[in-house]
Parts: C-alpha cells; structure tokens; sequence
C-alpha cells in the first residue's frame, strides 16, 4: 500500500469549503480532465453524508472508461474530516482523507490523504493519483477565487 499526501492552503473559510465538498458538481469540476464521475443512476445532485455509498461511471482523463467506482462515505464531519473507503476493479483500495484546518476567518489549509492499494499496479496509480491530487488542489483554489458556484 502506497499513500499519497497533499496540503495546500485555500482562501476561504472552512465552513464555505465544507459546504461545497457536499456537493457532486464540486467533486466533477475539481477532477476534471483527469477523471470524470457520472452517477451510475444518472443522479446529479446527489449529497454527500456519513454512512452512504454511490458507484460512478468513472473515465480516465474524460476519455478511457475505467469501470465503476464505489464511494462509501464512512465519516462526513467539518471538525473530525472526511473519510471515504473507495475502489473498482483496477484499484480495489483507494482511502481517502481530507482534513480541513482553520489558519484565520478566510483562510484554511486542506489536506488531502490517499491510501493506495492495487497489486501491480499500485506504483503507477500511485504516480498518477499525486499528480491528479496536485491538480484538484490547483483547481480548488481555481473554484475559491473567483468564486465560482457549482
């Protein structure tokens, strides 16, 4: 198992960063190019909370159809973070973390903490997914600044 860490610091609040990681539409716009995630059921507003489970369509990069992918939403709390148990048939164990840190009123570091479990081909998702993290980071700060409602 490999994991992949990523922080950054975003300009806005906690709460406002919380608020939008409920949402499905934050999750397509932060991936996209790199991967792409349509509701098995063709479920576009779905929220996210504790204790549920959704399966997506999921594409490599918009284009190569990569088999469904199953989120189980196991902890969904703005103080504790968030915690979902992720995989499909190509990586059986994704883990993901996200912690969000208040710095002051508009400020908050976000991390992002994978755990990465896929036989021999761990290394190359692992690759892949700390270059897909930078991106969703790049593109969260994108969405913040200029306010961008999903």
């Amino acid at each position: 198992m490999l994991t992949v860490k990523k922080s950054s610091v975003f300009p806005a609040a906690k709460d406002e960063i919380f608020r939008r990681l409920q949402k499905l539409k934050t999750l397509q716009y932060i991936a996209h190019p790199y991967a792409t995630f349509k509701s098995v059921d063709d479920t576009e507003e779905l929220t996210w909370q504790e204790d549920s489970a959704f399966a997506f369509h999921f594409k490599l990069f918009a284009l190569i159809p990569f088999g469904v992918h199953t989120i189980k939403v196991i902890q969904f709390d703005i103080e504790k973070g968030i915690y979902t148990q992720e995989g499909n048939k190509h990586v059986p164990v994704w883990n993901h973390k996200i912690i969000l840190e208040k710095i002051n009123e508009n400020t908050t570091k976000y991390t992002d903490i994978v755990e990465i479990q896929a036989g021999w081909k761990t290394l190359f998702v692992y690759l892949w997914a700390n270059c897909f993290y930078a991106h969703r980071q790049r593109k969260w700060k994108r969405l913040l600044k200029r306010n961008i409602e999903l």
